[in-house]
C-alpha cells in the first residue's frame, strides 16, 4: 500500500496564486507564463523563455514585479502603436537625453504610429518595414500629416507641393524603429528585428561650406569689440560645439597652463528650460590646449564680465558661467544664432550655420596637414572614422594636391635628380 504525502509537503510545492506557471518544453527550454498589466489597464497572459529553470523563472518575476509597480508590458499580441508607447516612455526614457527622446517621440507620433501602429506586433513582416520607408519616401507630408485641409493649401485646393521627406529623416524613423523591436526581441517578444532586415540607402552627408582662411581672419576681426569676441575666438580655434561653449564654467580654465577641460553642455529642454547637461557622449569628454590667442581674449573677457558684474549689482546671477548675458545669466542658444548670423553681415561675409565653425576648423586643421587623430581628440569625436567620413571632401583635396605635386617631379620639365653622396662607411 502507498504511503501518501504529508500534506505540508504538497503545501510547500504549490505555487501562490498569481505566481504563474514553469516547466520544461519539449526542445530542452523553459517555459514560464504569467499574467501582466497590459496596455489598457487590461491583464494579458504572457510566456518568456530560458535555457534553464531559474532564467525563465527570474524572467517572468521580473514582468511580474514592473506590472504590480503599475508598469504595462507588452505583449506580443498588443499594436505597434501600443509597444511603441510602452518602449518609449517605459524603457527609453531612462537611457535617452530629452532632446533624443523628444526627437524619438515626434517620429513615433508623425511617422510610425500613421503608418504601422495598428498591426500586431507578432505579425509585422520585413514587407511591412520596407512599404512603410517606401511610402515615407514618395508621401508628400503635408497631405499625409493632413496639414494641408487646415492651411486650404496643397493637395486639398489640387495643386500638391510634393514635400517629401529628406533621406536622413527616412533612415532616422527607421533607426527609432529598430531600437524598439531590438528591446522586444530581447525581452522575447519577438523572435527577431524584422526592421533590420530592410536595408536603406545611406543618406548623403549634409553638404557644407566652411569658411577659408581669408574668410576666418575676417570673422575674427570684425569680432573684434564684440562683448563676445573670446566666444567667436575658441569656436574658430578649438572647434568646440555651440553647447559646449555655452556650457563652459571658470573653473574649467586653466588660463595659466593653457588648457580648458570640456564635460558639460548648454541645451534647452522641453522640461526644465535651459539646463547644464553631460557632453554629447563619453569621448566628448576632454581636455583641450587653448591656443595663446584664446587665453589672452578669455582674461580680456574675464576683466569685462568683472565690470558687468558691478554695474548689474544686486540683479548679477551668479552661475560660474564664462558666457552670460549682461545680467550672468545663460546665454540661449538661438540667441547666440542670431548674433552670429548679424556678426557674419557686419563683416560682409556669407551666411553659415554656427556649427560650420566646427567645420571650418577641422577643414583648415587638415589643410595645414595636422594628424587625424589629433583633430579627432581636438573636436571630441567618438571615433576617427567619424573625423575621416566628415571630412573625406578635405583629404580627397588633399590627395590632389599630392598627386599634382608627384606629377610636377615625373614631368618632362623637372630638374635632373642630384649626383648621389659617396656611401661613408
Amino acid at each position: 500500500m502507498t504511503t501518501p504525502r504529508p500534506a505540508s509537503s504538497r503545501r510547500s510545492r504549490a505555487r501562490a496564486n498569481g505566481d504563474g506557471t514553469v516547466y520544461q518544453r519539449k526542445d530542452g527550454r523553459w517555459e514560464a507564463a504569467g499574467y501582466v498589466l497590459a496596455p489598457g489597464n487590461t491583464r494579458k497572459r504572457v510566456r518568456v523563455y530560458g535555457t534553464t529553470r531559474k532564467d525563465a523563472m527570474t524572467k517572468l518575476t521580473e514582468k511580474i514585479a514592473a506590472s504590480n509597480r503599475g508598469l504595462p508590458v507588452a505583449a506580443a499580441d498588443s499594436t505597434v502603436s501600443a509597444y511603441l508607447a510602452y518602449w518609449l516612455d517605459g524603457v527609453a526614457v531612462h537611457h535617452l537625453r530629452e532632446n533624443t527622446h523628444t526627437r524619438y517621440a515626434a517620429s513615433i507620433r508623425l511617422h510610425l504610429n500613421p503608418g504601422l501602429g495598428v498591426k500586431k506586433l507578432a505579425r509585422l513582416t520585413t514587407r511591412d518595414v520596407r512599404t512603410f520607408l517606401d511610402g515615407l519616401r514618395t508621401t508628400c507630408q503635408c497631405c499625409a500629416q493632413e496639414r494641408d485641409v487646415v492651411r486650404r493649401s496643397c493637395c486639398a485646393i489640387g495643386q500638391c507641393c510634393d514635400k517629401r521627406l529628406s533621406p536622413l529623416t527616412v533612415t532616422y524613423v527607421h533607426a527609432v524603429l529598430k531600437s524598439a523591436l531590438e528591446h522586444a526581441v530581447r525581452e522575447d517578444e519577438l523572435p527577431r528585428n524584422v526592421a533590420r532586415n530592410v536595408k536603406t540607402t545611406t543618406p548623403r552627408p549634409r553638404r557644407f561650406q566652411p569658411l577659408t582662411a581669408t574668410e576666418a581672419r575676417r570673422l575674427l576681426h570684425g569680432a573684434h569689440g564684440d562683448r563676445l569676441h573670446a566666444l567667436y575666438e575658441l569656436a574658430l580655434r578649438t572647434g568646440l560645439r555651440k553647447g559646449e561653449l555655452l556650457g563652459l564654467h571658470w573653473e574649467d580654465l586653466d588660463l595659466d597652463g593653457g588648457t580648458a577641460t570640456i564635460h558639460r553642455s548648454l541645451q534647452r529642454t522641453r522640461s526644465q528650460g535651459l539646463t547644464i547637461l553631460h557632453t554629447k557622449t563619453l569621448a566628448s569628454e576632454r581636455r583641450i590646449a587653448l591656443p595663446t590667442e584664446c587665453v589672452s581674449s578669455l582674461k580680456i573677457h574675464q576683466e569685462q564680465q568683472q565690470e558687468e558684474r558691478q554695474v548689474a549689482g544686486t540683479g548679477w546671477t551668479d552661475n560660474g558661467l564664462i558666457f552670460t548675458t549682461p545680467k550672468g545669466r545663460p546665454l540661449d542658444p538661438g540667441n547666440l544664432t542670431r548674433r552670429f548670423r548679424r556678426l557674419l553681415h557686419s563683416a560682409g561675409l556669407r551666411t553659415i550655420r554656427f556649427h560650420d565653425l566646427r567645420h571650418s576648423t577641422a577643414t583648415l586643421l587638415l589643410e595645414q596637414g595636422v594628424d587625424l587623430v589629433v583633430i579627432k581628440e581636438l573636436l571630441g569625436h567618438a571615433h576617427i572614422g567619424v573625423t575621416a567620413g566628415v571630412y573625406a571632401h578635405v583629404r580627397l583635396r588633399l590627395q590632389r594636391q599630392a598627386i599634382d605635386t608627384l606629377g610636377n617631379v615625373l614631368g618632362d620639365d623637372a630638374p635632373d635628380d642630384p649626383p648621389t653622396a659617396a656611401v661613408v662607411r
